[in-house]
């Protein structure tokens, strides 16, 4: 496991309020609504919107001109610290599989092990597959061809295909690291990703069962049939050297074996099976490390689907895959890291400990605060990113006030956190957009399609999530 308590935004103890109460919480609404205002209204970017309201909540709630600095720059460094790492190798990994075909690979293979009755779930698996280290937007255009595909071979609709296939990614990419949202959540309030990562697993896959392929399935036949649209042509039949299925598997699962190899011997440790100190042990958990196990994920990738398959110089291939998949996630790495940033204010100026006196006051469990608070940033600003770490930075202090989570309890937490903050996505969702768009269908039938699937999701994950917390807590 990674231990990312040096990553909170939160320090242990929570700062004393140098101003009332009442106060500090009005000043909290404020800053949220002017959040909101600068997002919606003034359409601002989200990372600078994060750092305006930030600085100004901070001046407001009495933070001195020698101390505003390191208020700002020290929870955005610490954040960043481990989110940076992760999302860039998890986008890199994601781009090579894609580009190499290795997508198409596994989609074809499930098909022919599932059969053509099974379509559906075969592309919804493979979007599992794939949607570990891609995110939702990247990973379902790379799908929709082949989705077409199948859709027009098969016959019964594009929404059989396609919407079991969206909402498998949007499980995988809302719930489970190394996606932005899980991880800058745990980094904020100060849990284990790897167990972030086993508890998003342990509530994702029924979910994924449930709401995002079974309840797909009963929307989309009582959906008027949708044809294909003529957007993004056909995927390539008979790619030329195609990687192996067994290879491309292979690099999606190696990372999951070595992050719960690294849970699985801190376990063991703790329990006194195996000795601390042995030297076998401390590489194994070294390699198991997320950003380590990515890391080695991403170079065989390279090794595997580039450099051992590509004729000619490697150098510029290698180059230009890196800098396709790294351009796209650098708005989310920054945005991530101004959410911490405002996190980090609110618990420098006391507003976060204010926050928790008043939860314990109302005696609100921490878990449906958390999800309540994603729910309300996600129905009024859309971007399930900031929802996420604006609700874990809110959350944070109460966290750090409460004291007694067990780390699989702050996981749980985190975990509920981001259900939250994919849940009621409506018009206001980029990713609303692009499931409509690409399936031409009206925004009528997408409410009524994607919303209810990306509500059910979030709303089941979050119910498992607190189940588990209740057994853990």
């Amino acid at each position: 496991m990674i231990q990312l308590t040096s990553l909170r935004v939160a320090t242990t103890a929570v700062p004393e309020a140098t101003l009332p109460v009442p106060v500090l919480l009005l000043i909290a609404v404020l800053a949220i609504a002017l959040l909101l205002f600068l997002i919606m209204k003034v359409r601002m970017h989200a990372f600078f919107s994060l750092i305006i309201v930030s600085l100004l909540t901070a001046v407001a709630a009495g933070v001195g001109a020698k101390d505003l600095l390191d208020t700002i720059v020290g929870p955005f460094g610490k954040t960043l610290g481990n989110v940076a790492m992760l999302v860039g190798f998890g986008a890199v990994l994601g781009r090579i599989i894609e580009t190499s075909g290795g997508a198409q690979v596994i989609s074809e293979k499930l098909i022919g092990l599932f059969g053509e009755k099974r379509a559906p779930l075969a592309l919804s698996v493979a979007s599992l597959l794939f949607g570990f280290p891609i995110f939702l937007d990247a990973g379902f255009i790379v799908m929709l061809p082949i989705i077409y595909t199948v859709a027009r071979r098969v016959g019964g609709g594009l929404l059989r295909y396609a919407l079991p296939s969206a909402g498998a990614f949007l499980v995988m990419h809302a719930l489970v690291p190394p996606h932005p949202g899980p991880v800058a959540a745990a980094g904020i309030v100060g849990a284990d990703v790897g167990l972030v990562l086993m508890v998003g697993l342990l509530v994702g896959l029924p979910t994924w069962y449930v709401a995002g392929y079974r309840l797909a399935l009963v929307l989309a036949a009582r959906t008027q049939m949708i044809s294909v649209p003529e957007l993004l042509g056909k995927p390539k039949e008979n790619q030329e050297n195609p990687p192996d299925f067994g290879v491309v598997l292979g690099l999606l699962l190696l990372p999951l074996v070595l992050i719960f190899m690294n849970t699985g011997f801190k376990t063991l440790q703790a329990t006194g099976h195996v000795p601390e100190d042995a030297l076998w042990v401390q590489i194994l958990i070294f390699l198991g490390n997320t950003p380590i196990a990515l890391l080695i994920s991403t170079l065989l990738a390279m090794y595997l689907l580039i450099v051992r398959r590509h004729e000619g110089p490697i150098g510029g291939a290698l180059e230009k895959v890196v800098d396709d998949a790294l351009a796209p996630v650098c708005s989310i790495i920054l945005i991530t890291g101004a959410g911490g940033i405002f996190g980090g204010v609110l618990t420098a100026t006391g507003i976060g400990g204010a926050m928790a006196t008043s939860l314990q006051a109302v005696g609100m469990p921490l878990i449906l605060a958390g999800f309540l608070i994603a729910v309300i940033m996600r129905v009024a600003q859309g971007s399930a990113t900031v929802a996420g770490t604006t609700a874990a930075g809110l959350m944070a202090p109460a966290v750090a006030a409460s004291g007694d989570q067990s780390p699989l309890a702050l996981a749980c937490i985190v975990v509920a956190i981001v259900a939250g903050a994919i849940t009621l996505s409506h018009v206001n969702d980029s990713g609303f957009w692009l499931v409509s768009r690409f399936l031409g269908i009206s925004t009528k039938t997408a409410l009524s399609t994607w919303t209810v699937i990306a509500t059910a999701i979030g709303v089941m994950s979050f119910a498992l999530c607190w189940l588990l917390y209740v057994l853990v807590a």
